[in-house]
């Protein structure tokens, strides 16, 4: 279900296409559902389809197309390393063995304490910083070496646990 708040963020995205185009916002609603919720489920690609005036199967389209959409609950740290050929070249398939290792999981798995989720994606757009990976879909680390990684995860645990002590 669609809460009123997510109604208004949706009523503004809409807001910046002609009447007649309201489906052109089927990616920032997706993308608020899966801020609000955490991922987006098939209700909710209901409740968007009917919402923007299209059919579910359109939008259904659109999540499964996009690795950005969890279409599962996901961790609370998505972390989506570039496989692609240029990543693997410079070590990005290792980059995503090392943190298999290091979280203790494997591709398309979350941790047991549900803090990470690892996933191997598609061209980042950043070859020539590879190894490359998105975090939360929002945040790029380039040139990510055994060192950086282990930095990275560490840094996110500590500053989970602070955040659950406080």
């Amino acid at each position: 279900m669609i809460s009123d708040s997510i109604r208004t963020r949706f009523d503004r995205e809409v807001a910046k296409y002609p009447a007649e185009q309201r489906q052109s916002a089927v990616m920032a609603c997706l993308s608020i559902v899966q801020q609000e919720q955490g991922f987006v489920s098939i209700e909710s690609e209901h409740d968007i389809a009917e919402y923007l005036g299209m059919p579910q199967i359109a939008v259904h389209e659109v999540t499964t197309f996009y690795n950005m959409y969890n279409q599962q609950p996901v961790g609370r740290f998505k972390l989506n390393v570039c496989t692609n050929l240029p990543c693997q070249l410079r070590d990005g398939q290792k980059a995503l063995h090392h943190l298999e290792h290091k979280l203790g999981i494997a591709m398309g798995e979350t941790t047991a304490d549900g803090l990470f989720t690892l996933q191997q994606s598609e061209c980042l757009g950043a070859c020539a910083d590879s190894p490359v990976m998105l975090v939360n879909d929002r945040t790029m680390c380039s040139f990510m070496s055994n060192e950086k990684l282990d930095q990275l995860v560490d840094g996110l645990r500590a500053a989970e646990s602070t955040k659950e002590n406080a």
